[in-house]
């Protein structure tokens, strides 16, 4: 392989659908969505009806540990075999310059083939590929079992580089007349719209320019404020990171079994500008549900006096203070019978999501029939802590601007710390890529 300054990724060659079938059924969102919420992936089973679609090759993590999930999974080896078959696929080779329309907004991106070599997911990772956030390595055997019998990767893996003049996205936006358009389309249930081209020659000169600018040492260390050298991180993975840990986990696997230039050896991601104008970093609540504790005591025996907790009279006050007050760290607690500040005086981490995420793991390991879920929408996290038995936790965004400089110094950051947008724009299943 060449250098990993320039070669921590590939060109890839991948497939999509024919022209005859319909772009907007054979789409779907991430598999890691609207968990809590299956009506929503019952109404993506009704709109997709037998046509082909992604969703017959993933697993929505909304049917895990259901008897359903066991026979949607199986079906999926199925699905794959028959699609490929049917020859229902066009392959193209080439990186791909993505606009994904939302709302007002347009976000860019560029697919391309990731190096596994060149990440690792562990704490203390200083691969030019790392993770954001911790990895919850339970998650890891369900994917683990699905990939490897796949023959396809669908991706719904989205990686952050820190390109802070805007020097790739500009230039692929500007040339992307010349680019082959190779497809246009509405997502269902009001998610946007998706346009691909595939970048030509001068484009990939550009894309090599600027990711060797971005390894460029010296740059780094500047553009960190570093004291000393530290090891270069060019991809933060943003979205998709238990996906990615997967894929990861099955090249170590084999790779000692096959061939350097093997296909598991890569991972098909979608990258984008952690500047792009349309890329707000959204945060992931948390709900706890079968909770029989008094939570706010249990918080007090567990923070001693370094807490303080105030009523609010509204919900909407309750966002107000989590949004706008960040110069302390707090937590907005939902409970059928109203809503609460709670303050954290001596925080335990730098961040509230990491000094919540302390209590609510010691939580669930003393009261086992407690669930954590992590869910994306004050709205919907509102909806859920309302109801008996669950308790609902609002927490305020991360600044996307220290992300990088945060991962460089003090590694990942607290799992499920941030979401790239809300639930609906989130990447969609699209492209397929040969990994057996």
């Amino acid at each position: 392989m060449p250098n990993h300054k320039s070669y921590a990724y590939q060109k890839p060659t991948f497939n999509l659908p024919k022209q005859s079938v319909n772009l907007q059924r054979w789409a779907v969102i991430a598999c890691d969505q609207f968990t809590s919420q299956p009506a929503y992936w019952e109404e993506v089973e009704t709109l997709v009806g037998d046509a082909p679609s992604t969703y017959r090759m993933i697993l929505p993590e909304a049917y895990l540990d259901t008897p359903r999930g066991e026979e949607h999974a199986r079906q999926t080896y199925e699905y794959m075999r028959s699609y490929m078959v049917q020859g229902i696929f066009d392959e193209y080779s080439g990186y791909v310059y993505i606009e994904r329309k939302l709302g007002s907004k347009t976000r860019r991106g560029l697919l391309l083939n990731l190096d596994l070599e060149q990440y690792d997911f562990n704490k203390g990772s200083t691969t030019l590929i790392r993770a954001t956030e911790g990895t919850i390595l339970d998650r890891l055997p369900p994917r683990i079992k699905i990939r490897e019998e796949a023959l396809l990767e669908i991706p719904h893996i989205m990686v952050l580089i820190d390109d802070r003049e805007d020097k790739l996205f500009a230039f692929l936006k500007e040339h992307n007349d010349a680019y082959k358009k190779i497809y246009d389309f509405e997502l269902m249930q009001n998610s946007g719209a998706l346009k691909g081209f595939l970048v030509d020659q001068q484009g990939e000169g550009k894309i090599k320019e600027v990711f060797a600018n971005l390894c460029d040492p010296h740059d780094f260390k500047q553009r960190y404020n570093l004291s000393k050298d530290l090891p270069l991180l060019l991809f933060a993975v943003g979205d998709g990171n238990h996906s990615l840990a997967t894929a990861k986990s099955i090249w170590d696997k084999i790779k000692n079994q096959v061939p350097p230039d093997h296909p598991a050896r890569f991972a098909l991601v979608e990258v984008i500008n952690i500047h792009d104008e349309s890329l707000v970093f959204e945060p992931i609540h948390r709900a706890l549900f079968n909770c029989t504790a008094d939570i706010v005591d249990e918080m007090r025996t567990y923070f001693g006096n370094s807490i303080d907790e105030e009523k609010t009279s509204s919900f909407m006050e309750l966002q107000n203070r989590i949004h706008n007050e960040t110069n302390i760290q707090q937590v907005g607690l939902i409970q059928p019978q109203g809503y609460m500040l709670v303050k954290f005086l001596e925080p335990t981490t730098n961040l509230v999501v990491g000094t919540l995420q302390q209590f609510l793991d010691d939580h669930c390991k003393t009261h086992p029939q407690a669930n954590l879920d992590y869910v994306h929408g004050d709205e919907v996290v509102h909806e859920l802590g309302s109801k008996p038995g669950n308790i609902g936790f609002l927490l305020p965004a991360m600044q996307k601007n220290d992300l990088f400089r945060t991962v460089i110094l003090d590694g990942s950051l607290p799992r499920k710390t941030f979401s790239m947008g809300d639930a609906r724009e989130k990447r969609f299943y699209l492209e397929c890529r040969e990994i057996q």
